[in-house]
């Protein structure tokens, strides 16, 4: 391991004033625990948005960029000035373009920061599959997941191995335990359409008597909004700076997500508090619950219109879900004290020991151990002068000698 002092640049069209999100928080506390530690640290991002603050280490430089053309002038500027040893490029790229400038300005030093499966350039999951980005993924130094499930996804996919770090994004703890069976809200973070509100708020129709509470998000529309401000047992939640303020308020908390998810930071949170969590089983969520209660099978958004709404994402064809099982958990676990309990004491119980297994240290770790990769200029290049079906057929040739024993 070469003990020396890193200059790191994170790259990502996603707002980090405030960072808005699992991945956005979680990139940010690496660089916080990188830049406490001595390192130097900038981001290139897109523009500031609504959301809670997060504090982050005096040192990080951000910069905000509203205009996508001017974000990759910025990032090439600021690699060709601040000469990083390396550039995180995070998921959130849906057009690529951070991805390919990286990679054009700084060979070999590239780390893919796997987070959003929508946003990679691969995959059944992915908006905009693009063979040649899927090439530059493929020949960055390193690809970072967050979890098992994410690192199995695109090992499949590109058959490059892959790195599992879970960002330091709790805290040390000890957390507050906030189960309360007599009263509290049935919470959703980020209510939307990829995330399920047509779940949430036909449980807040059939389930009347009962509080619901919703905090917008990223993905929440005007409409989104509209629909929850008609419902009269359904409270919005102003976006907190601390996410007990909005736990401490929560009897059960709800993520009925259709889209695949990466892990589902919240689950994990909302289950160090003692909340019960009842959730969809799309993506990595499954792995996030550890083996605890109450995941619910669903159909998953398989196709997505070609308009967009406010926020830049594609209108997903919603595909029905039976709600009666949502209904079935809630009333047990809402009814049932003993079921309450059960389910609270086993959430803190795997969500504790989750946590006591993380080390904020490992992403300082890894990128001091990691080596420039000098094969990706050569790769780049004879990529360039490819017509578009050689490139994939040369992606799906590298897949193949990559998953070769």
């Amino acid at each position: 391991m070469r003990a020396h002092s890193m200059r790191v640049l994170l790259t990502s069209n996603a707002s980090y004033v405030p960072p808005r999100g699992g991945a956005t928080r979680s990139n940010l506390l690496w660089l916080d625990h990188l830049a406490c530690a001595g390192h130097q640290c900038r981001i290139v991002c897109g523009p500031p948005g609504e959301g809670a603050e997060l504090r982050h280490h005096p040192s990080i430089t951000v910069l905000a960029v509203e205009e996508p053309a001017q974000r990759v002038q910025q990032l090439r500027r600021q690699i060709g000035e601040f000469q990083p040893h390396w550039v995180l490029v995070s998921s959130e790229d849906l057009g690529h373009a951070l991805l390919r400038e990286a990679h054009h300005s700084a060979e070999g030093r590239v780390v893919y920061l796997a987070h959003t499966p929508q946003f990679f350039p691969f995959g059944p999951a992915s908006w905009n599959p693009d063979a040649r980005a899927a090439q530059l993924v493929a020949d960055s130094a390193g690809i970072v997941a967050i979890g098992r499930h994410m690192a199995d996804y695109v090992r499949r996919e590109l058959g490059r191995a892959v790195v599992v770090i879970h960002p330091p994004i709790y805290g040390p703890g000890p957390f507050p335990r906030y189960a309360n069976f007599d009263r509290g809200l049935i919470t959703m973070i980020n209510p939307c359409a990829v995330k399920g509100i047509s779940i949430f708020t036909e449980l807040a129709a059939r389930l009347p008597r009962r509080e619901f509470g919703a905090v917008p998000g990223w993905g929440t529309t005007c409409e989104d909004r509209r629909a929850l401000e008609g419902m009269p047992n359904v409270r919005i939640l102003r976006n907190a700076k601390d996410i007990d303020e909005v736990l401490a308020r929560t009897r059960v908390l709800l993520m009925p997500s259709l889209w695949h998810e990466g892990f589902g930071l919240i689950v994990m949170e909302s289950m160090l508090r003692g909340v019960p969590v009842v959730a969809s089983d799309a993506g990595g969520l499954r792995e996030a619950k550890c083996g605890t209660g109450y995941t619910i099978p669903v159909r998953t958004i398989e196709r997505y219109q070609p308009v967009f709404d406010e926020h830049g994402m594609p209108q997903p064809v919603v595909p029905p879900n039976e709600v009666a099982p949502w209904v079935e958990a809630l009333e047990e676990l809402l009814n049932h004290r003993a079921a309450y309990e059960r389910e609270s004491a086993a959430s803190w119980e795997v969500a504790r020991r989750f946590v006591a297994e993380l080390d904020a240290g490992l992403m300082e770790q890894y990128l001091q151990a990691l080596e420039p990769n000098p094969c990706a200029h050569v790769e780049k290049a004879s990529v360039e002068a490819l017509s578009p079906d050689k490139r994939a057929l040369l992606l799906r040739r590298l897949r193949r000698r990559r998953a070769a024993p």
